[in-house]
This record gives structure tokens, sequence and C-alpha cells, in this order.
């Protein structure tokens, strides 16, 4: 993988709601590529499982996903310096707190001193996995963190949906029964988003 000559590495976002088999993509095609991808990990399962509280109250969500937008920003600055040369895979994105945030999603960007708009442009490509949860399936897996009941998870990917949906070059990997086809589409989208991204 090589960047494009004009900016930095491509940069490419896979998200989506509580349960949507983005975590297991991203390990699966960093796999595959080996050193021509870095991953950026999900930084709320390393807070919260680094002890970070997992909390309800309003001002307190507010306090972690202020957190984790920053810790996010950098540890994506810190590895896109490390390897400049190679694709850089998040596991989310900045954007996404803004679903987590209770309240208006334009709150978290003025609180956080940006733009939807100056966010989007941190990423080249957006790959959006439909939490299972959307079609009544279970969303339990190897997350230790995550608490969300399948209400919350619909509710969470409509909002995640509604905000990534305005990117560019949104594609959308949606819910399936079987869990290996749809991982499939979605690692074959990935390619064919790097495969175009490698040519602009």
């Amino acid at each position: 993988m090589h960047p494009k000559s004009s900016k930095q590495q491509c940069r490419i976002v896979l998200t989506g709601g509580p349960g949507g088999g983005k975590t297991t993509a991203a390990d699966l095609f960093r796999r595959e590529l080996g050193d021509q991808v870095i991953l950026v990990p999900e930084v709320a399962t390393m807070l919260f499982s680094g002890g970070f509280p997992r909390v309800h109250e309003p001002e307190a969500v507010h306090a972690a996903q202020r957190a984790i937008f920053h810790v996010q920003r950098n540890l994506e600055d810190v590895q896109s310096a490390q390897y400049p040369d190679r694709l850089l895979l998040c596991d989310r994105g900045t954007v996404d707190g803004a679903a987590y945030w209770p309240g208006d999603p334009q709150e978290f960007f003025a609180e956080m001193k940006t733009s939807m708009s100056a966010e989007m442009k941190r990423y080249d490509a957006v790959i959006f996995f439909e939490s299972a949860a959307v079609g009544g399936m279970g969303i339990e897996g190897g997350n230790p963190t995550r608490n969300e009941t399948l209400t919350e998870a619909v509710e969470l990917d409509r909002r995640m949906r509604a905000l990534w949906s305005h990117h560019p070059r949104f594609v959308l990997v949606p819910h399936h029964q079987s869990f290996f086809k749809k991982i499939a589409f979605g690692l074959a989208e990935l390619e064919n988003i790097v495969n175009t991204l490698k040519h602009v």
C-alpha cells in the first residue's frame, strides 16, 4: 500500500452499531495484508478495559466521550507518524462519539472545538457494519466492556449511520443472518475501497 502523493496515507474507518462485526473484519483484513496495514484499535474498549469507568449519568458520559475523542485523535496521529507508508485502518473514528453524546450531536462537535465536516475530512472512506441487533440478533461477543441492550444497540446504530452517511465515501455493510457472509461482503467492500484509493 502506498500513500497518496497529495496527502498523508489513506485512512479508513470501520464503524457501526455494537455487534456489527467491524473489529473482526479489521483484524482479518490486517492479517491478510500484513505490514501494508496498521490498525488503530477501538479506543473506548482500551479505556474501559483499562479501568476507565463505564458510566450512565449524562455529565459523566460527556466526560467519558471527551476522553475517548482526544485519545482517538492522538492515537490515530501516533500511528500515522510511526507508519506513514501504511494504510491506517481505524476501529471507529472521532465522529462516533457524537452518537454516544447525550443530547444534540452538534453539541458534541462544539464541545470538542471542531465540526462534523472537519472530522469527516480526517478519513478517506467509511465502511459501516450494521449492528446484528437491527435484525433482532444478539450482540454478545468477545468484548466484555459492551453493555448495551438490543434496543440501545439499534438506536446507537441509527444515530451513527445518520452521522457517517454524510461522508462522500460511505459504504454500508447491512445486517445478514449469516455472520460469515456479512464479514465476507464487508471485506470485499474494504478491498474495493483500498484499490480505488490507490489510484486517486
